[in-house]
């Protein structure tokens, strides 16, 4: 399982972000299963996104850091069927970030299931964006935090594809308002929000 920072490929969804059965997304961390490795077309649905943009703004990685639940994403093979999707990121050895990646399977009191890896920030992106890694020391799955509250409250996480998206928030069940703001900025960064599909908690 991966998500918002993973995935699973078949070389091998993440801060948990690529492969198929791949990160994520790992994220969740939905994001939240990722093995973020380099998301791989496999497990992947469409792309819900052409031209992917570049992150909107610097991210201060402490402030980042701590735990996020997974709001929304698009659906893909290694998160499906995952409920309650958290994602939780701590500073690790070495400058680099430790990711935990966490669902229940099936429904919000379904079984457990948790992928761990771990991510560095690639230079020159103020923060923004991460190479993530749930296989070895391979840092090939794709993190990008395109746009996030400036206190932090909720955030975008996508990668250059266009075939994932994960719509974090620090609360499990954060106002209508803000959902709808966090779907609004995700249409507006280009993003088609009618392929997002909810997540329970």
């Amino acid at each position: 399982m991966r998500g918002p920072l993973g995935t699973r490929t078949p070389s091998g969804y993440s801060f948990a972000m690529k492969a198929s059965r791949a990160l994520f997304p790992a994220l969740i961390v939905s994001v939240a299963a990722i093995g973020l490795a380099a998301f791989s077309p496999f497990g992947a649905g469409p792309v819900g996104n052409k031209a992917v943009p570049q992150p909107a703004k610097p991210v201060e990685l402490q402030r980042y850091l701590g735990l996020w639940y997974e709001l929304g994403r698009y659906e893909n093979g290694f998160e499906r069927g995952c409920e309650a999707v958290t994602a939780e990121y701590r500073p690790g050895p070495d400058a680099l970030v430790e990711v935990i990646n966490s669902c229940r399977k099936g429904a919000v009191d379904g079984p457990v299931q948790v992928a761990k890896g771990r991510a560095k920030i690639v230079p020159g992106s103020g923060g923004a964006k991460l190479k993530v890694s749930f296989f070895g020391p391979f840092y090939v799955g794709d993190y990008w935090v395109l746009d996030h509250a400036d206190d932090y409250s909720w955030s975008i996480v996508g990668e250059p594809s266009g075939r994932y998206l994960w719509l974090l928030s620090r609360s499990a069940e954060p106002s209508p308002q803000t959902r709808r703001l966090i779907e609004d900025r995700a249409r507006a960064l280009g993003y088609d929000t009618s392929l997002i599909r909810p997540t329970l908690h």
